[in-house]
Parts: C-alpha cells; structure tokens; sequence
C-alpha cells in the first residue's frame, strides 16, 4: 500500500489543504507528520504563548484526523534527517508540504529537497507569491498598485475551495513522539480549525454580520470590531483562500453601501497580509534591513531604559501602555494600537524598530515574520509603501480620536479609571488641587511620560532627515528621556 507524507507546517487544517489534497491523491496511506524542528524550539522570537497555541492547534487537528480513522504523527529533530528515515522506513513515495516564504523556511526547504522527493503546494496565499508582479515581471512596491491587479486576477469563489476529506488512513506501525505540554492556553484564543471557521462565520456571515460595520469598527481598540483571525491565519488552521472568499461572498451579499464597504475593507486588510509576504518573498533583505538602505544610516538613541519602559507599558501615555500591556497580558494586539506604539517607540523614542519588531515576535501569538515586519517598517518609514518619515503618530491625539471613552485605556491601565473622562487620555490634565481628591498622584500611581513630544518630534525628525541627506542622524544625547 503505497505511502505518502502530509508534512505539517502552518496548515493546520484539513478543509481546503492543497499539500493534504496532493498527498491523498498520489498515494493509498497518508502519514500527517509535525517536526519539532530544534530551530523552532530555541528560537528566541518565539513565545510561550505561540508556542502553546500552536500545541494547543495540532491538539485540535489529531483530534479532527482521529475523527476520520487517521492520527497526527510527532517527530523532533532537523527536518531532512526526519523525512529521509521515515521515507527509507516505511517506503514513503513522496513528502507534500505548503511552500512557505521565510527566508529561513527557504533554506530549510531547499536542504530537504535533497533528501526526499519533497513537493510545495501553495495555500499560505491566496494569489502566488509570483503570480501578481508588474507587466515588466517585476515585484510591485506600491500596495495600491498591487491590490488593483490582485483584484483584476481574479476574485477567489467558493468553488475554488478544497473539500475536506472524509477518510483518513494513517500506516499502523508509525510511532509518534508525545506533543509538548500546553503551558499558556488561551481563553480567548482557543486552538483549531473547528474555531477558526466559527469566527470566520461569526463575522462575515448574516444579514448582520460585524464584517459590514468593518469600516468604521475596525480603529476602535474598545470596540469588538476585528475578526480577531490572525492567529488562525498565521498557522493555517484556516487558509487565507477562505477568508477572502467569505469577504467576497459578504460584498456579494451586502444590503448597503456601508456594508459593501465594510466588506471589502475586509478584503483589502487581507490584501495587505499577502502584500506583505510578497515583499518578503522578493525582497528578503527586508528581514534584517531597512526596505529604504537610507535608512540603514539613522543613528539611533536605544535608550535601554526607555525601551524596558515601553515594553512593559510605563511611558506615561496610556493609549501606548494600554497596547503594550495587552500583549503581555494575553498575546495579541489590536492593530490600531499597534502602529501607535511601534510609531511611538521608534519616533518619539528614536529606538530602532528592530527592537519593537522583535520584542512583537516573542510576545505575540499571531507572530508572522511577514506581516510584522511589514508593519513595522511601515510605522518606521523605512519600509516599502510606508508611512512617511514625518508621520509620527501623536498618542494623546490618537486615543482621544480611536478610544474617545477611555474604554479600552482603562481596560488594561486600571489605575486611570478613577480619573475623569477627559484626563484618561493624558493624566497630567489633573491639576494638581484634584490630585488628593482623586488619589491620583503622577510618578506615584502611574508614571509620568518618559518624553517631551515636542523635543522628541524634532530629535526625530532631524535624524530621518540626516540619515536621507547621507550622513548618519547622529545627535547628542538626549535628555527627552526621563528614567
């Protein structure tokens, strides 16, 4: 009975799975294999909070593939000695995967394709990392530009969906290691593709489905107006191609102009995802350098302090503490507040965003090299379409704009809740003569801001402009932070 591997990567999922579909095909057995890759386990851009979820996931699917006669098989070690021993001992004709586009996946990949007969599927995007480029073949650098002929390919349509198998059969003899405990489970992020389909359909499908309030929603961190997908879509356990044909199916479906739009902002969002790994795909610098080299000259502060500070969600501007302490209280981040605190950190800190692009990666759950780095360089102006230079989110003015209640600030900065409504945004509104009555004392309850945004703004700006001009932003050091 011929054999072949389904190599699980970060499609954890059996609905629409092009590798498990090719696997199923070309052999009777399928072996649906994870490695606990040594590089995986001693990276340190990966959290415990990542990794639970992600343990938590290939729970859920050997659950799913137990459902259908099969089981998840566990191996740890480095991936081309795994596959070629399990290939030589069981007679295996060919090992399926989901092509990945991380630099370091490439590398991996490469040195396992000289081991065994290994072949990628796509299924991480939805449009091919090659097949949406400029009519010279070019890569786009322009996201407009790139979402306009994303569309024109052609809008993905339910009948493009892979069906999920109804059997499964896994070779008896194959023995498996034991999953990793789960040591951080997510309450609000439980694992698995059965949940990532019933958020799918919570948001996007119905008559009055949150996917048509998108629009206006999706910048309110206080508000419940995201997908909250992320995560899923990170390890596949549900594949992007589903996601963008529910966002289409919404626009479809939508009674309303506003819904139309907010459907299709969706999908834009989602656009944006793929964009992001297409820049990485071409350009892989990027995973260590500026998109701009320019940038590469400018002379950052670093401010250890300052940094530890930001991290820990003490700089004294709530909005920015509120976001960070979200994302060590429970992995994620509402990506408004996101490009608020990156904007903070790297601008008005002047830290450098590999600081903030990292600390990201070990604390975030939905973690994807891509995406974050996207974001980030697009907060930091380095990036490839990104926020000019002189952009720098003001953090008073954003969270009176996005979070005008205070909900969210005080949601995970509790000590503000005794302020009234209007110093939520900035404690230091609070004279002095109600500091008793409220028991509310700056530096004592909660920190006072770590920088003066007007000096912080200039020293930014003249280091950008430094670093444009060709010499390094070089400046003397600062006193803007107050540690």
């Amino acid at each position: 009975m011929s054999t072949a591997i389904w190599w699980i990567r970060r499609d954890l999922r059996l609905q629409d799975n092009a590798a498990l579909a090719a696997a199923m095909q070309a052999a009777e057995q399928i072996m649906p294999l994870f490695i606990i890759d040594p590089f995986f386990d001693r990276s340190v851009n990966v959290g415990e909070r990542r990794r639970s979820f992600l343990w938590a996931g290939l729970k859920a699917l050997d659950d799913s593939l137990r459902q259908r006669g099969g089981r998840l098989i566990v191996r740890r070690g480095e991936p081309d000695v795994v596959l070629a021993r399990l290939v030589a001992e069981f007679g295996v004709t060919a090992v399926f995967a989901e092509a990945d586009i991380t630099p370091t996946a490439r590398r991996r990949d490469e040195k396992v394709a000289k081991a065994v007969p290994l072949h990628l599927q796509p299924g991480i995007t939805v449009q091919h990392v090659d097949d949406v480029l400029k009519a010279d073949g070019t890569p786009y650098t322009v996201f407009t530009s790139y979402m306009r002929r994303w569309k024109e390919s052609g809008l993905p349509h339910h009948s493009s969906l892979l069906p999920t198998p109804v059997h499964i059969q896994t070779p008896a003899a194959v023995l498996s290691d034991k999953l990793p405990d789960i040591l951080h489970p997510s309450t609000q992020f439980p694992a698995g593709e059965a949940e990532a389909l019933c958020r799918l359909a919570a948001f996007a499908e119905g008559a009055d489905a949150p996917v048509f309030r998108y629009a206006a929603a999706r910048n309110m961190p206080g508000v419940d107006g995201t997908a909250q997908l992320s995560p899923y879509l990170r390890f596949g356990m549900v594949s992007a191609r589903q996601a963008a044909v529910t966002a289409v199916s919404a626009m479809a479906n939508a009674q309303t102009k506003e819904g139309r739009d907010g459907a299709e902002t969706w999908l834009n969002e989602l656009i944006w995802r793929e964009f992001y790994q297409m820049i990485l795909y071409h350009f892989p610098h990027v995973a260590r350098r500026s998109f701009r080299p320019e940038y590469d000259r400018i002379e950052w502060q670093n401010d250890a302090d300052a940094f530890a500070a930001w991290c820990n969600g003490r700089t004294g501007f709530p909005i920015v503490d509120a976001g960070m302490r979200q994302l060590l209280q429970t992995g994620w981040m509402h990506n408004r507040v996101r490009m608020i605190a990156a904007s903070f950190l790297v601008k008005d800190l002047l830290v450098d965003w590999r600081w903030g692009e990292r600390w990201f990666m070990q604390h975030l759950i939905d973690g994807d090299v891509a995406a974050n780095n996207g974001g980030w360089q697009w907060s930091a102006g380095t990036g490839t379409d990104a926020a000019p230079y002189f952009r720098i989110f003001n953090p008073i003015t954003q969270s009176k704009k996005f979070d005008p209640n205070g909900d969210y600030i005080c949601a995970w900065v509790p000590e503000l809740t005794v302020l009234p409504e209007k110093c939520v945004h900035d404690p230091s509104l609070l004279p002095p003569v109600l500091q008793q009555q409220y028991a509310f004392y700056p530096g004592g309850n909660y920190p006072v801001p770590i920088v003066d945004r007007k000096m912080s703004r200039r020293r930014a700006l003249d280091a950008y402009k430094a670093a444009r001009a060709g010499g390094t932003g070089r400046l003397p050091h600062s006193t803007a932070i107050k540690c």
